[in-house]
């Protein structure tokens, strides 16, 4: 059971967007802006709110990639895998990241719920290869090294 200000949040973003279908889309982003995952037990509340069925919900919620079932970090990582990045080394920016945080392939967020690491396909940014990104923030030509004192310049921005 999520607190009672998860609810009320969700309330908030309802008043704002209204309870007609067509609101979901807005509404579910609303709730991720927030808490940077979509807990569960609020889409089932919105769902009944909205008066449509879950299943309705979590389709739209799982149709979208941007969407997150899973809680993130407070810095969400995005290391570009796409052609023009993968060419020009982006598995070893990736790779030490990984190191660096302790995280894997499966692990995607450290347990003090500091940083994400994902893998994209693409970021758009393909003459700055290789790319990530900092909570939508682009850094551009990346290299392992550079990666790394990135996070440490996060890490103190946090203290």
């Amino acid at each position: 059971m999520l607190e009672k200000s998860f609810y009320e949040q969700a309330d908030k973003a309802i008043a704002k967007h209204g309870r007609q279908r067509s609101a979901l889309m807005p509404i579910i982003q609303d709730i991720q802006r927030v808490y940077r995952y979509l807990p569960p037990e609020l889409l089932s509340y919105v769902a009944e709110q909205l008066d449509i069925s879950e299943a309705k919900v979590y389709s739209v919620a799982t149709f979208y990639e941007n969407f997150s079932f899973e809680p993130k970090g407070k810095y969400v990582l995005k290391v570009c895998d796409g052609t023009a990045c993968h060419v020009r080394k982006s598995i070893p920016i990736l790779n030490r990241l990984r190191e660096d945080l302790g995280l894997s392939e499966k692990k995607h967020t450290t347990d003090d719920m500091l940083f994400t690491l994902e893998t994209v396909s693409c970021l758009g940014a393909c003459g700055l290869a290789p790319v990530m990104t900092v909570n939508d923030k682009v850094y551009p030509s990346m290299t392992p090294d550079a990666a790394s004192a990135l996070i440490e310049e996060l890490r103190g921005e946090s203290k």
